[in-house]
C-alpha cells in the first residue's frame, strides 16, 4: 500500500488555526500516514503533536520552518526530522522569536501612523500560540473591514512599499542549515515557486543552499501549479536534490489546500524519505 506523506503543515503554535492535536486528527481523517509539523520558527507544538500522533496511529516527523534572509529577501527553509531537544536549534529559534516580537510592534506602529489603530492588540487576539505573525495582522485587518481577504491585506498593507511593511532580518542561510543538520535534520527549501525568482536567481539560491549543506527542495507544494511542480522537479534532478512534498496546510479556512491532497512526485525525483537518515515510518 502506498504511504501518504505530507511534510509541511502548521498549527496554532505559529500561524495555523488548528491545535497540534486538532491538526493530527484532521490528518488522520484525510488519510495521511506521515505528517511533518513545521511551524514557523518554533518547536512548541511538537510535544502535543507527538502525543496525538501516537493516539492516531500516524508517524510524526518533527520539523520547523525557519525564516532566512537571502539576497535582501525572505526564504523559508524546512528542517525535517530535527531533534526538538537540540539546544543550539532552540536558542537560534528564540532569537528569531525575539525579532518577531519587535517586528510585530513595528508593524503596529506603522499601521497606526497610517490611521489604523489597535493593530497589535487586534493581531494578538487572533494568535493562539507564541508566534505573532503577519497572518494574525491580516486576520485583524479583515475583521476590521480594511480588506476583503487575507491575501488582499498582504497586497495592500504588508508588502514592500505598503503601510505595514517591515523588512525581515532573519537567520543567515549558513546558521539555519547548521542548526538543522546538527539537530539531525534535513534542510529543504520550502515552496520555491512562491519567491518569484528568475531561473538564474533560483539556480543561485539552490547552489548556495547546497554549499551550506542543503538536502532537498519542496517539489510538490499546496501553492505550486502543475507547471511549477514540473519545473521544481527539473531543478531537483539537475542539482541532485532530494524531492519533498507538503501541503503547507494552515487550517480549514483555505479549503483549496488540504492535508494529504497532493500531486505525486514527478518521475525521476528521489523522495526525501529515501534519505539514509530518514526515520522508519508507517
Amino acid at each position: 500500500m502506498d504511504i501518504c506523506y505530507d511534510l509541511h503543515s502548521h498549527s496554532t503554535a505559529s500561524d495555523g488555526t488548528l491545535t497540534p492535536a486538532g491538526l493530527l486528527e484532521r490528518a488522520r481523517a484525510a488519510g495521511v500516514d506521515v505528517l511533518a509539523l513545521t511551524d514557523h520558527d518554533t518547536l512548541a507544538g511538537l510535544a502535543e503533536a507527538q502525543v496525538a500522533a501516537d493516539a492516531a496511529g500516524l508517524s510524526l516527523i518533527p520539523g520547523v520552518e525557519i525564516s532566512v534572509s537571502w539576497q535582501h529577501m525572505t526564504i523559508h527553509v524546512l528542517g525535517l526530522n530535527v531533534s526538538p531537544a537540540y539546544r543550539p536549534l532552540i536558542d537560534g529559534l528564540v532569537g528569531l522569536q525575539d525579532y518577531r516580537v519587535w517586528r510585530a510592534e513595528e508593524i503596529a506602529r506603522k499601521l497606526e501612523k497610517s490611521g489604523i489603530a489597535g493593530a497589535l492588540k487586534g493581531a494578538q487576539n487572533h494568535c493562539k500560540g507564541g508566534i505573532l505573525s503577519r497572518t494574525h495582522f491580516a486576520h485583524f485587518l479583515v475583521e476590521a473591514g480594511r480588506a476583503a481577504s487575507v491575501s488582499d491585506v498582504f497586497r495592500h498593507y504588508l508588502v514592500r512599499g505598503k503601510p505595514g511593511f517591515v523588512g525581515g532580518q532573519w537567520a543567515s542561510m549558513e546558521d539555519a542549515l547548521r542548526w538543522i543538520t546538527e539537530a539531525g535534520g534535513l534542510p529543504v527549501i520550502a515552496h520555491p515557486a512562491r519567491y518569484g525568482l528568475t531561473r538564474t536567481k533560483l539556480n543561485r539560491l539552490v547552489s548556495e543552499f547546497q554549499e551550506a549543506g542543503g538536502a532537498g527542495i519542496e517539489v510538490v507544494s499546496g501553492s505550486h501549479s502543475r507547471d511549477e511542480t514540473l519545473h521544481m522537479a527539473a531543478v531537483a534532478r539537475t542539482h541532485g536534490l532530494l524531492a519533498s512534498c507538503g501541503s503547507d496546510y494552515h487550517g480549514p479556512e483555505k479549503p483549496w489546500v488540504e492535508l494529504g491532497r497532493l500531486r505525486e512526485l514527478p518521475d525521476g525525483c528521489t523522495p526525501i524519505w529515501q534519505a539514509d537518515s530518514w526515520p522508519v515510518t508507517a
